[in-house]
């Protein structure tokens, strides 16, 4: 057998094995984990506490954000420093109407949110109006890093700016905008930012059933992110994406022009990145400018090149050994986690330059060689 017919057989199986992934995901998100969550008594060593329940479902969100990333940079080739900044924006977006819903419970009892009568606010700005609509939330989560995204990326695509000048670019975007949300006059609360929720569509935001849904609805997400993008990089557009991600000019000269597909693809990750984030602020309970720091973006890349570029289930997997890696180091060894973090991104760049599925995949084909 040839190395191609390996290499083809190797594709193939990865391809099963990531819809058995999928699967198994599907299974444990809305099954098996409510299950073990609700029926199982606490004392029970099979009990999943609401700890777990909420860091697999923070991680679930991370997981879409890594999605998002590799469609930017993994199959389009452009490396964003900046992703944060949507993933912020959607979960202050929705972060919004979960303050809403807190009404007169508040330590005020104001209808106002507890800061903006802190700091002495008569009424809402302009921009919170219809914040306590549901659905409205969920558009804005969706349309506000949509909207920067699509107006940053068609200045920037249109003045052909890539490479480590977009890379900077996206940083500098992510802290402008992380400086900006840190004054207490945008009425976005500072550097406490939104916290201390207490209800989402009438339901406790603390309760079992409330904490497993939302759990359920991020694998779900997740599960949608990766059939959307799956979609999308096995037509033609995926082929053009990858092709201006390998020889751009050439592209140009076959009569592609590649600011259309860049700035759609930019835009619609930016989205995903806004659901990821509208979607990990109740679970979690909080929402500051923290989220917009340029090192929370460079983590956002550090997922995508652990777990390997230009492979989805890679970018899931890396954001699952990351974050599971940065759970246990934050509470064992919190003063070595980014000595840790920057030590992982430099063996992955020399050493594993198509991430920990790539490796796999290597091993793989090395293994059934000598069968052949």
């Amino acid at each position: 057998m040839s190395l191609f017919n390996l290499a083809s057989t190797s594709s193939q199986n990865g391809a099963c094995g990531a819809q058995i992934a999928t699967a198994a995901m599907v299974v444990f998100c809305c099954l098996v984990a409510p299950l073990l969550h609700l029926a199982v008594p606490e004392e029970s060593v099979f009990h999943l506490s609401d700890y777990c329940i909420t860091l697999f479902g923070k991680i679930l969100c991370y997981a879409i954000v890594a999605v998002a990333m590799d469609l930017v940079w993994g199959y389009a080739g452009i490396l964003s420093l900046g992703h944060g900044i949507f993933f912020a924006l959607g979960g202050y977006a929705f972060g919004m109407y979960l303050m809403r819903q807190i009404g007169t419970d508040g330590v005020y009892h104001s209808h106002l949110p507890d800061f903006m009568v802190f700091l002495d606010w008569k009424e809402l700005p302009w921009y919170w109006f219809g914040s306590d609509h549901f659905l409205w939330a969920v558009v804005l989560a969706l349309a506000v890093p949509g909207a920067l995204a699509f107006v940053f990326g068609f200045f920037a695509f249109r003045s052909r700016i890539k490479g480590v000048y977009f890379s900077i670019i996206t940083q500098a975007l992510t802290f402008a905008c992380m400086l900006l949300f840190f004054r207490n006059e945008t009425g976005f609360g500072g550097n406490n930012g939104f916290t201390d929720f207490k209800r989402i569509v009438g339901f406790s935001i603390t309760a079992p059933g409330t904490r497993v849904t939302l759990f359920a609805l991020s694998g779900l997400a997740l599960l949608a992110a990766l059939w959307l993008a799956r979609f999308l990089t096995r037509a033609k557009f995926g082929r053009v994406l990858q092709a201006i991600r390998d020889a751009e000019s050439r592209v140009m000269f076959i009569g592609y022009n590649p600011f259309g597909f860049k700035l759609l693809v930019w835009t619609l990750s930016a989205m995903l990145c806004g659901l990821a984030g509208a979607l990990y602020v109740p679970q979690v309970g909080i929402i500051n400018p923290g989220e917009m720091s340029p090192a929370a973006s460079i983590e956002i890349a550090v997922w995508v090149a652990v777990g390997g570029r230009g492979r989805l289930i890679g970018a899931v997997l890396g954001a699952f050994i990351v974050s599971l890696a940065k759970s246990w180091f934050t509470v064992s060894f919190p003063e070595y986690w980014l000595f840790f973090l920057g030590a992982l991104f430099v063996v992955v760049t020399l050493w594993l330059p198509n991430g920990v599925l790539g490796l796999v995949n290597t091993i793989k084909v090395r293994h059934a060689a000598p069968e052949s």
